[in-house]
């Protein structure tokens, strides 16, 4: 009269799961990875095509002009003290300076090299190769 249910899984069923678990990881694993870096590229070139210039175009709207290289994307959280000292800063045009995705300062200089205007790029990864370096004059 040992009618009592027993609760609990077998080890089959907990065999089974691991595996189906296992098997579903070995699907998606690979798909996702290189993501990483794929998105922190997304980020800095969403940050030189969009975010970056439309402070900058903020600031030149107020200003007459773009910040000097000399003052740097810092002229957007911060009024300059350099010359040419803007009269029309109405800022900060920024919360914060933006770093990209690998923890570096983007590359700023006005009157730009490639452009007329400015120059804004980011050294990708790799900080020693051009090969991956993010811009925004091509």
């Amino acid at each position: 009269m040992y009618n009592k249910m027993k609760k609990g899984f077998t080890l089959v069923e907990i065999m089974l799961v691991v595996i189906i678990i296992g098997a579903l990881s070995a699907m998606i694993i690979p798909r996702l990875a290189g993501r990483g870096d794929q998105a922190k590229i997304k980020i800095a070139k969403s940050d030189i095509d969009a975010n970056i210039p439309t402070a900058l175009k903020l600031y030149e709207l107020d200003n007459g002009s773009f910040p000097t290289t000399a003052q740097g994307l810092d002229a957007l959280r911060v009024k300059p003290i350099t010359n040419p000292i803007p009269q029309g800063w109405n800022g900060p045009y920024l919360e914060k300076l933006p770093v990209d995705p690998w923890g570096r300062s983007y590359v700023y200089s006005s009157p730009g090299q490639h452009r007329s205007d400015y120059d804004l790029s980011s050294k990708g990864k790799d900080e020693t190769s051009d090969k991956d370096d993010i811009v925004n004059w091509q």
